[in-house]
């Protein structure tokens, strides 16, 4: 019986001290969530926020005055001297010589949306001297070309054409005659000068080119204007020269012309630019004029330069046969820009 009265004690007591525990961690957790800080929306003090200026600064930006270029030019020129000396005494042959030749070529072009201008002009003249003979050209060309197109896809154009082609100096024929015991020289014919002939071209048509380095013009509609302004070369009554007959001075033929230009870097100094040209007469289409220019430059050092010529052309208003020429020289090049 003591037992279960001492036992009930204990158990009061122990009851009673959880219940105070209880009641006071549940006084803590109402206290501790009284005592934390509530987030406001405006962190910034109301009255200082108020006061707040900002002041806007203009940073200056410099002007750069950009200007777009639509035009590129290149400029080349050239002068070329050979010459070879034989002694009385040499006994192997040879004739005692000097030549000198000079060329200009100029090349603007101008390119803005899908218009394209160029503008070529290419001029040649050089003369050799023979011991005991007269000077004679060796070279004589005056060549400019214009063309405007209007780019219709990736390498098709619609083009149109000038071109002006003529030569500096008077051409002739030589003979031999003898003047007491010795035998000269001497001039027998004239066979072309200045505009005798020139040639003026105005072609339109479609235009290949694929890259900058290769071209090919389809000119459906051309027409070239052939002139001898010269009366010693106009043709005489029954004559025909430069397909001019009888006695006149001007002829105008419309034709199909095939123009194709390549100017490509072979090696690192070693250049190939060619012009080939095919005129078809409408009136004649089974025998049509053809011309082949071809320069292969080797760059020996920034100025010195080694050309190999070749020239091809078959004209039968000229000549019936192919005309060919051929020049190797070593000259002096200044090329702009540099």
């Amino acid at each position: 019986m003591k037992i279960n009265i001492l036992f009930m004690k204990h158990t009061s007591l122990l009851l009673f001290f959880l219940l105070c525990i209880f009641s006071f961690e549940s006084n803590a957790q109402v206290n501790l969530k009284d005592l934390r800080e509530k987030p406001d929306a405006n962190i910034a003090d109301t009255d200082t926020a108020k006061g707040l200026t900002i002041t806007p600064i203009n940073v200056p930006i410099p002007k750069l005055n950009l200007e777009v270029n639509y035009w590129k030019h290149w400029s080349k020129f050239g002068v070329n001297v050979n010459q070879a000396y034989f002694n009385e005494e040499w006994n192997a042959g040879g004739v005692n010589s000097v030549s000198l030749g000079g060329n200009i070529w100029h090349k603007s072009e101008y390119n803005r949306d899908n218009f394209n201008f160029v503008s070529e002009i290419d001029l040649r003249y050089g003369k050799i001297k023979n011991k005991d003979q007269l000077a004679k050209k060796n070279n004589d060309r005056i060549f400019w070309d214009n063309k405007l197109a209007y780019k219709l896809a990736k390498s098709w154009a619609l083009y149109f054409s000038f071109t002006f082609e003529s030569q500096f100096d008077a051409g002739y024929k030589y003979t031999k005659r003898d003047e007491g015991d010795q035998v000269v020289e001497v001039i027998d014919t004239i066979t072309s000068n200045f505009m005798a002939p020139g040639y003026f071209t105005e072609s339109f048509g479609l235009e290949y080119k694929p890259d900058n380095t290769f071209s090919l013009r389809l000119g459906t509609g051309t027409a070239r204007q052939t002139l001898i302004l010269d009366n010693r070369l106009k043709p005489l009554e029954g004559e025909t020269r430069f397909g001019i007959e009888g006695e006149g001075n001007f002829k105008n033929d419309l034709a199909f012309q095939l123009t194709a230009n390549l100017d490509r870097n072979l090696a690192k100094n070693l250049n190939l630019k060619s012009r080939y040209n095919m005129f078809a007469d409408y009136k004649d289409l089974k025998d049509p004029d053809h011309r082949l220019d071809a320069t292969l430059t080797a760059k020996v050092t920034s100025l010195v330069n080694v050309s190999l010529t070749g020239i091809m052309v078959y004209n039968s208003d000229e000549k019936p046969g192919i005309q060919l020429s051929q020049a190797l020289a070593m000259g002096i090049v200044y090329s702009l820009p540099r």
